[in-house]
């Protein structure tokens, strides 16, 4: 199988890249699978139905989302109507949505699941006994198991990693939106990489407007946080080769699409 994933989408910059890149991409990588974090995509926080229908509309088959998932209210109204969305599945049990989803792609079946850190973030569910039980469930219909997941500590994220190594196919980390460079295949089989990156504003911090950033660090004052949407923009995945056989990845490669490392077909 041959998975696509789209770090964080951030704002409108970040869907304008997904409109622009996502079909050039399928037509580069022709996945199987294609996935978008989704959780910064309505104004930096959460995320609306019409920006659910339109990632569906630009090809993904599955959008994960963080720990911005109820920060658009409309969210409370859909979710449980979305089926090709799931939120970090270790919220608490009473918490609308879903933390799993199967896709069956021309025969071609695979379970996403999404997890959140506690490392910084709030205190919600162990995400490590969360894991093992969708892990369990998702082994009795496919191979091919896919993990988002959403934290702010390297150190959880690699720990997660190792924990479900030779368990899963994958493991990405998504939410600090910068990409690192550790992408792997770890000694189980598993795919892993610490964080994707995001997409949307490149000439900003973590997508925001650099001022804005810069200024609360010098004053420690409250500051409002904005969404660049002037400038150049980015967009950060990566791709993964999968065996169908075993479940097992044989690749991951990181994809970045910005000024300084041109799209090339």
């Amino acid at each position: 199988m041959k998975i696509l994933f789209i770090g964080d989408v951030v704002g409108s910059p970040g869907r304008d890249m997904i409109t622009e890149y996502l079909p050039k991409l399928k037509e580069k990588y022709k996945p199987n699978l294609t996935i978008i974090n989704g959780e910064n995509a309505a104004a930096g926080k959460g995320i609306t139905e019409k920006i659910y229908k339109q990632f569906l509309q630009a090809g993904a088959h599955v959008i994960t989302m963080g720990n911005h998932t109820w920060d658009k209210k409309e969210i409370f109204e859909f979710i449980d109507q979305a089926p090709a969305m799931i939120r970090p599945a270790n919220f608490p049990e009473n918490n609308p949505g879903k933390g799993i989803t199967y896709t069956n792609i021309n025969g071609k079946e695979a379970a996403v699941i999404n997890l959140q850190g506690r490392t910084f973030l709030p205190p919600i569910d162990d995400p490590f006994e969360k894991a093992d039980q969708l892990v369990e469930e998702a082994k009795k219909r496919t191979k091919t198991v896919f993990v988002d997941f959403h934290g702010e500590a390297t150190s959880e994220k690699q720990a997660i990693g190792w924990y479900l190594d030779g368990r899963v196919t994958a493991v990405v980390g998504t939410h600090t939106h910068t990409q690192t460079a550790d992408e792997r295949i770890l000694p189980g089989g598993t795919a892993y990489i610490s964080d994707v990156g995001m997409t949307g504003p490149y000439d900003a911090i973590l997508g925001v407007e650099k001022e804005s950033v810069i200024k609360r660090f010098q004053t420690s004052l409250p500051v409002r946080f904005e969404i660049e949407k002037k400038g150049r923009t980015q967009l950060n995945g990566v791709f993964i080769s999968t065996d169908d056989s075993t479940g097992k990845a044989l690749s991951i490669a990181r994809i970045i699409i910005n000024d300084d490392h041109p799209f090339f077909a």
